[in-house]
C-alpha cells in the first residue's frame, strides 16, 4: 500500500506543481489582507480536491460508456501531460488573466492551476495502474501541500526568490514530460499485448 501510494505521489506533486503555481499565487493576491488570502486558500483547496476527487471516481465509468479503453486514454493522456509540459518548458511565466475577488481561490487557483488538465489525467491513469485508494490518498496529500506552500507564501517566496522558483517549475515541467511519454509507451505496450493475446 505504500509502495503504491509512493508510485502515485510522486506523479501528482509533479503534476500539482504548487512551487511553480506560487509566484503566479502572490501576484494574484499581493493587494489582499492576510485574512483574505487564508481564505483564498482555503476555498482553492476545496474546490481543486473536490474536482479532483470526483474526476478520478467517475473518470473510469464515463470512459467505459463513451467506449473508451484504458490504452486509449493512456496514449491520449501521455500526450496531453507532454504537450502541458512542454508549454511551460517553453514559455517564460504562467499566464496571468483577470479574476474575480469572489471566486479567486475557486477559479482560477483552484481549477485550473492546482487541479488541471495535467492532474485530472494522472489521476485517471494512476488509479487504473495502482488503485483507487492510493491515487485517492495521494491526491489529497498533494493538494494539502498545495495549500501549506501557498499559506506560506509570503516566506516561501522569499526563501526561494523568482529565479528558484522559476526552476523548481521547469524541473517539474521536465519531470513531467518524463511520465507522459511513459505513459504513451505503456499505452502502445499494452495494446501490442492485446493485438498479440489469445
Amino acid at each position: 500500500m505504500i509502495r503504491n501510494f509512493l508510485w502515485c505521489f510522486v506523479p501528482l506533486f509533479v503534476a500539482v506543481d504548487a512551487f511553480g503555481v506560487l509566484p503566479l499565487f502572490m501576484s494574484l493576491t499581493a493587494e489582499l489582507t492576510a485574512e483574505r488570502r487564508r481564505r483564498i486558500v482555503l476555498q482553492s483547496v476545496l474546490t481543486a480536491g473536490t474536482v479532483a476527487l470526483a474526476f478520478t471516481l467517475v473518470g473510469r465509468p464515463g470512459l467505459r460508456a463513451l467506449g473508451i479503453s484504458v490504452s486509449d486514454f493512456m496514449m491520449a493522456g501521455g500526450l496531453l501531460l507532454f504537450a502541458l509540459s512542454l508549454r511551460d518548458l517553453l514559455s517564460v511565466e504562467k499566464e496571468k488573466s483577470r479574476v474575480d475577488l469572489d471566486t479567486l481561490g475557486a477559479v482560477p487557483i483552484g481549477v485550473p492551476l492546482i487541479t488541471g488538465p495535467a492532474v485530472l489525467t494522472t489521476c485517471m491513469l494512476l488509479a487504473d495502474q495502482h488503485g483507487m485508494v492510493p491515487t485517492l490518498a495521494a491526491t489529497v496529500a498533494n493538494i494539502l501541500i498545495a495549500g501549506v506552500v501557498f499559506w506560506f507564501a509570503r516566506p516561501i517566496g522569499r526563501a526561494l526568490g523568482d529565479a528558484g522558483a522559476k526552476i523548481l517549475s521547469k524541473m517539474a515541467a521536465l519531470l513531467l514530460a518524463s511520465i507522459g511519454v511513459m505513459m504513451i509507451r505503456r499505452g502502445v505496450m499494452l495494446v501490442v499485448d492485446q493485438a498479440h493475446g489469445p
